[in-house]
């Protein structure tokens, strides 16, 4: 049995059985029982992988993988409590069309390119594609979501232009890689289905993505690529 193919397993072991003796009752036998007298002793045979009907897990693997289910469970309950967009008067598209879509990409479900035309606090021309999922990550939206601050891309996102000063940056993150030798345009290769998104407005952008434009009074452009991952986790 592979690794895949065995943890799966596993799991269905944990999330059947509440501890670990309940998982070694099921493998007890009624002869088991009649001939050694004693639930003590054939959970303990079971355990050591003397007897049994099934597959032999051992305590600590059963254990710890019962905690990991649990703690990714109440993390996905508390990040479902602290979406930064919920219960905000949001009044331009854009910031609406980002809180449609925090909960996906936090979780995984979706993974949206944030392209941003505008000026920055200098008055120079600025553009760049920004990794909604990462930035999520490693920031807090409140400040944009409750209109204190504008969402712009910067130096670090995975691609930024300064028109005036002519400055061009490029970075892959955990979730894209950029191609930036593409004689037509930037590419993005999304690391976890191998897919690749097309930015450039004249194509289609890609198998599994779509290009919306967001009329929005807050920026000269905004675009939003949704990609959605096919590959199976």
């Amino acid at each position: 049995m592979g690794q895949e193919e065995g943890l799966k397993a596993l799991d269905n072991i944990v999330t059947q059985f509440n501890t670990y003796e309940d998982f070694l009752d099921s493998q007890i036998t009624t002869v088991d029982l009649y001939y050694l007298e004693d639930e003590t002793l054939a959970r303990q045979l079971v355990e050591l992988g003397y007897r049994g009907t099934g597959e032999r897990v051992k305590r600590e693997d059963f254990e710890a993988r019962k905690a990991a289910i649990e703690i990714s469970r109440l993390a996905e309950r508390a990040q479902q409590k602290t979406l930064t967009s919920a219960g905000k008067d949001l009044q331009d598209n854009f910031l609406m069309a980002l809180a449609m879509r925090e909960e996906d990409n936090r979780n995984g479900k979706l993974n949206s390119v944030i392209f941003i035309r505008d000026r920055n606090s200098y008055g120079q021309e600025i553009s760049g594609y920004i990794d909604y999922a990462h930035r999520l990550k490693t920031e807090d939206f409140e400040v944009y979501f409750s209109g204190k601050k504008r969402l712009l891309p910067r130096t670090t996102d995975i691609s930024f232009y300064n028109w005036d000063a002519d400055i061009a940056v490029c970075n892959s993150s955990p979730n894209y890689q950029v191609i930036a030798d593409h004689p037509e345009s930037l590419l993005f290769r999304y690391k976890r289905d191998r897919k690749i998104l097309n930015v450039d407005p004249k194509v289609q952008p890609g198998d599994n993505s779509t290009r919306i434009p967001i009329p929005t009074e807050l920026y000269i452009q905004a675009v939003i690529f949704d990609h959605i991952s096919r590959r199976k986790t």
